[in-house]
């Protein structure tokens, strides 16, 4: 039976404007197979800014790159309008969720063949990449490959069939052999010798190896010129802004080479580079990482005609080897230098590489690349067509509950250059009672954990710079303790706050440790985790000892080798577990005579330190507290109902009902979430569900707890009615609730073996 053609084929991967090179891969492979066939191409981007991007008519659907359910809707899309077959580009860091998981969720629910480009093959992954490969590998029909050696990484790290594997060269454009001399009288740089660098600016390019060889060429040739072409990488300008490039410039200057260096800061047009590679004698790629599978700007200048020096990573090897090109050391400024001169005096054999690039490559243009392309597309669908579809109808039970949407309003109204305010009136800021460590600690975890989940880093980055502020002015030198009240006009109430608030003071500060990427913010961070430590080895409360237990472990995410705040976990774990030792009993197993606030975070404490430390006591004791706890805070109607703040609970008495505070709904979140991570045991999911379900509604008097709007939250559900102000402590108790239960869906979505939640 003859293969039937294709009628719609798929593109999925970022895409210009946005600036990077798998954009402009997706863009020119969309382009070249859409000339070659009759089949409708559209693309699926993949959004990394909140705004977006302006795209063309192309794109089709746009995928925001945190936000799970993005990639479930786009299956849907796929599969309600009959698309022949995807082709995914991958790399690691395009797509949300721990190192690009979230993809998965998209392609386990496609019913049509996927034909997933690679354009990194890790030879010693991660044991999470390993993971999200193996099951990239499953869910693909095909995999395409742009060098040899990544072929051999598939089949000998991640055991892949060699007949699922398309060996495909990089496209490139097919440009005129335009004479040299025209170009370099356009660019004015006729009489001289120039070689070329291009591509987005960071780091990892190595450019400054080739700065360094600078002044030993222009002894021999002084008319010398270094063309570094490209705009800094813009993840980069987010994270470092122009640091790299800055620190280009003043080398070129302390090495006297200003004169024979520049810069074009910009992204260019492909015709504008094809010209640049023209005008240029030769072409440098002077990367760092020897495991760089591919790189387009190395195809781009080689298949141009252009005579290439480069160090050894993967692609160089294999496109420059017999005498192609020219290989030096990594990090190597003498060989480097030694090996351009040696180019620029011998004229003979730098022509002949070009003339031997060109050649070659006709070969790697792109509607001879897009004839493979669509030969292994073919080829897809005939097997899928063979294998059977597997598409299924998601059902509700195997799939997590959808989320409101996260909402930062609210909390931006709180928060002002001090940090954020206590208290509301409705949701109008109530100055009238300043501030506090307390709420300010929590806004700090919470900035941390957006900061982790790719929310808006500008908007993320000063909510986190005010609140770690304000905890680090808290802090009082003399005593080793954080202050807590601060009144509106910034004058601290005490000189020593509350013991709860110096844990929770530590336990913001070790996240900053273990989880920020903010280099700064870390800093800080870890010089003040010491000192906040010590102060709380005398405190006497349990949720004192609670709090530092899981800020040590935060903290111990980044520097497990501290054993002084080890044995401080372990001496808190064992203070927690006398408690319970000397209070529990058969009817009351509990910590204390009385179950007051913030409960769950004394199991919580127990399940983290017993899961990092293998303590088996510890985390059989947190289990067994939380599930009671779980059942003493359930309704008749099976409803989440947190012990009420008017009176608590005690042995043998009926546990208050109301006021019902936002806080030990999150406490409940958190600690359900942390069993679930410890056991795997879906008990604990449908916990984590149920105590969430309280601020959407499903509670004592019916009515969502949370402002859907704005992200605020009301301060508490009273006997009939709500307290509708909307204060720090219950805002930030319903944003940090629904991080983590993102997180939690989001694992369960994905990679359903990982159990690394906050």
């Amino acid at each position: 039976m003859p293969i039937p053609s294709l009628k719609k084929i798929a593109f999925i991967g970022n895409y210009p404007p946005r600036k990077c090179g798998i954009a402009t891969f997706t863009h020119d492979l969309h382009g070249a197979v859409a000339k070659s066939t009759s089949a409708q191409c559209f693309v699926i981007a993949i959004n990394n800014i909140v705004e977006g991007y302006d795209y063309g008519k192309e794109v089709q659907v746009r995928i925001v790159e945190q936000e799970l359910d993005d990639y479930l809707t786009s299956a849907d899309y796929l599969n309600f309008n009959n698309i022949d077959v995807v082709s995914l580009q991958h790399e690691f860091g395009i797509y949300g969720g721990p190192s690009g998981s979230h993809i998965l969720a998209l392609l386990r629910d496609l019913k049509m063949p996927v034909v997933t480009t690679l354009h990194t093959v890790l030879s010693n992954p991660s044991s999470l990449q390993r993971s999200i490969m193996t099951e990239l590998i499953t869910l693909s029909t095909r995999l395409i490959v742009m060098t040899e050696r990544s072929r051999k990484t598939l089949i000998s790290t991640y055991g892949v069939p060699s007949d699922q594997i398309d060996l495909i060269a990089h496209g490139i454009p097919d440009v005129p052999d335009t004479p040299q001399q025209v170009l370099k009288e356009q660019f004015n740089v006729q009489g001289k010798q120039v070689a070329l660098t291009f591509g987005l600016l960071s780091p990892g390019k190595g450019i400054e190896f080739v700065l360094r060889a600078i002044p030993e060429i222009v002894k021999q040739f002084p008319d010398f010129i270094y063309l570094i072409l490209g705009a800094t990488h813009p993840t980069l300008i987010r994270e470092q802004g122009e640091r790299y490039r800055i620190s280009l410039e003043r080398l070129a200057i302390e090495l006297g080479i200003e004169k024979h260096v520049s810069f074009y800061n910009r992204f260019v047009s492909l015709e504008e580079l094809t010209e640049f590679i023209g005008a240029a004698d030769l072409y440098i790629t002077p990367y760092l990482n020897e495991e760089q599978a591919v790189s387009g700007t190395l195809a781009y200048a080689f298949g141009c005609g252009q005579a290439v020096i480069s160090t050894p990573y993967w692609h160089a090897q294999e496109l420059l080897g017999e005498g192609r090109g020219v290989l030096v050391p990594f990090g190597d400024s003498g060989a480097i230098g030694r090996e351009i001169t040696g180019l620029l005096h011998d004229d003979v054999r730098r022509n002949a590489m070009r003339h031997q690039a060109y050649q070659l490559g006709r070969e790697m243009t792109w509607d001879r690349v897009s004839q493979t392309y669509l030969a292994s597309f073919l080829q897809s669908r005939e097997q899928r067509r063979l294998e059977g579809n597997t598409w299924g109808v998601r059902t509700l039970e195997s799939q997590p509950l959808a989320l409101p949407n996260l909402q930062l309003e609210h909390l931006k109204n709180l928060s002002d250059s001090t940090g954020i305010v206590q208290h509301a009136i409705y949701s109008v800021p109530d100055h009238t009672h300043g501030y506090c460590t307390d709420d300010n600690a929590r806004a700090l975890i919470l900035a941390v954990h957006l900061e982790e989940s790719g929310y808006d880093p500008e908007i993320v980055n000063s909510l986190a710079s005010r609140y770690a502020a304000f905890t680090n002015g808290a802090y009082n030198e003399s005593t080793g303790r954080f202050r807590n009240f601060m009144s509106f006009d910034r004058r601290w109430l005490e000189e020593g706050g509350s013991e709860d608030a110096q844990g929770r003071a530590l336990w913001a500060i070790g996240t900053c440790v273990g989880r920020s990427r903010r280099s700064g913010l870390a800093a800080w961070a870890l010089g003040l985790f010491p000192r906040a430590l010590r102060a709380c080895e005398s405190t006497e409360s349990p949720r004192t000892w609670a709090f530092a237990i899981l800020g040590i472990h935060e903290y111990l995410r980044r520097y497990s080798g501290d054993r002084y705040a080890l044995e401080l976990s372990q001496s808190f774990t064992d203070r927690l577990l006398r408690l319970y030792q000397d209070t529990a009993k058969d009817s009351w197993p509990w910590f204390e005579a009385e179950a007051t606030y913030e409960n769950a975070r004394l199991p919580q404490a127990l399940i983290t330190h017993g899961r990092w430390t293998g303590n088996t006591q510890a985390m059989n004791v947190g289990i067994q507290t939380l599930r009671w706890l779980c059942d003493h805070q359930r309704s008749p109607q099976k409803r989440f109902r947190p012990i009420g703040s008017n009176g608590f609970s005690r042995e043998g008495e009926e546990a208050a009902k109301f006021d019902q505070q936002p806080i030990e709904a999150h406490g409940m979140v958190s600690a359900a979430i942390e069993a679930y991570s410890a056991s795997g045991d879906r008990f604990w999911n449908d916990q984590a569900h149920l105590a969430f379900d309280w601020f959407l509604g499903r509670n004592d008097i019916g009515q969502p707890v949370y402002d859907a709007s704005t992200g605020g939250c009301f301060d508490g559900l009273m006997e009939n009615k709500l307290n509708e102000n909307q204060g720090a402590e219950s805002t930030l108790a319903f944003l940090l609730s629904l991080v983590a239960m993102r997180t939690l869906n989001t694992t369960i979505r994905t990679t359903s073996s990982m159990h690394d939640l906050p």
